[in-house]
């Protein structure tokens, strides 16, 4: 690029001084011309050896020799290296003219067509085409829509609705269920059947088992979903658990059974991720010694999943919030509690988490009147 700016300064700086050598009388020219032909030839009497000849300096020797008879002037090269200057620069030329292919559009339809696109991941370029000549009265060909449309990723097949659109807009319509291991103190293998709400987030069901089945498997579903209409789709992964007639009977409780591809967790993204939570604020710090104590811990980590742990990807929020949350008092600032109020704290599982709620203070109610 330097190199480039650097040759088109030079031939400026050409053009400069042949506008100005218009403006000279012809004697002067003549004189000056025969000046530094005198100087030339005493240059090669010396034998003097030029430098290597720069592209600017090739193209301004091309150009010129078109206005005179260069044949008797020509010294510092060849006359068929002149003549191959000429050659590449009519080479270069036709190279230029002759790019195949039609003009670009302009750029206020090329943003346009962009536009058509990312509002409308369902469009495909005959149908922007359309839209673009029917309503717009723009004529372009689908190919050249094609050309300009944003590229999508080789995940997302055109014309097809992305996982998370479809999660997103049947949120509240979705429940998901998987199994994690457990390894108790005595190294018992129990297996924990999870249940929760897209949605809420909400902990619809949770139970253990030393030997799931499919038939197990069913009855918690059952109980957790029972015969009403709130739920239209249950996600499960292909675990040999969840086999053919399982689906059936959960489809004759209304509810279409949506399967994640094989080895893909990302696709029941949310069930996954409430697992590691439980291991991680749970499980990991706390040892079970046999199926009825884990089946405590789970139960008293459900109830604090449910109504007291925060939720970022609620606001946040609580899935079961307690009637008392929504009165909580809102002060004008924002630094300072209430002063007829105290913050109480409510131990989880001995004292491994904690949840803070605000009451009155019993001995100081005389003093908060109005």
């Amino acid at each position: 690029m330097i190199a480039l700016i650097k040759i088109v300064v030079q031939l400026l700086s050409d053009v400069c001084r042949f506008a100005v050598l218009l403006f000279r009388p012809s004697g002067a020219l003549v004189a000056e011309n025969l000046f530094l032909r005198r100087q030339l030839a005493l240059d090669q009497e010396r034998g003097v050896k030029p430098h290597r000849v720069d592209a600017a300096t090739r193209i301004s020797l091309a150009w010129l020799s078109r206005l005179f008879d260069w044949r008797a002037a020509l010294v510092v090269v060849r006359p068929e290296t002149l003549v191959r200057w000429h050659r590449a620069g009519f080479r270069l030329l036709w190279r230029v003219r002759s790019r195949p292919g039609r003009s670009p559009i302009p750029l206020e339809l090329r943003r346009l067509i962009r536009r058509l696109a990312v509002e409308n991941q369902l469009w495909g370029e005959e149908r922007i085409a359309n839209e673009l000549l029917l309503k717009l009265g723009l004529r372009v060909s689908p190919r050249t829509v094609r050309k300009y449309m944003p590229r999508r990723p080789p995940s997302f097949p055109r014309g097809d609705q992305r996982w998370s659109t479809f999660l997103r807009n049947h949120t509240h319509a979705i429940v998901a269920c998987d199994f994690f291991l457990v390894v108790t103190a005595t190294f018992r293998q129990l297996y924990v059947f999870v249940m929760i709400e897209h949605g809420s987030r909400r902990l619809v069901h949770m139970n253990v088992t030393p030997h799931p089945s499919a038939a197990w498997t069913l009855q918690q579903l059952r109980e957790a979903i029972g015969f009403g209409d709130r739920y239209r789709y249950l996600l499960h992964d292909r675990d040999s658990i969840f086999a053919g007639q399982l689906d059936d009977s959960i489809s004759r409780l209304g509810l279409t059974v949506l399967k994640s591809p094989p080895r893909t967790p990302t696709t029941n993204a949310i069930c996954e991720r409430v697992i590691g939570t439980i291991r991680r604020e749970c499980l990991d710090w706390l040892i079970p010694l046999s199926a009825s104590h884990l089946g405590s811990i789970l139960k008293s980590w459900t109830e604090h999943y449910n109504r007291g742990r925060p939720h970022m990807s609620l606001g946040p929020g609580v899935p079961d919030p307690p009637t008392d949350l929504a009165q909580i008092p809102h002060e004008n600032s924002r630094h300072h509690v209430d002063r007829c109020l105290v913050v109480h704290a409510k131990t989880i599982l001995g004292g491994l988490h904690h949840e803070y709620s605000l009451v009155a203070a019993g001995t100081r109610s005389d003093s908060c009147g109005a």
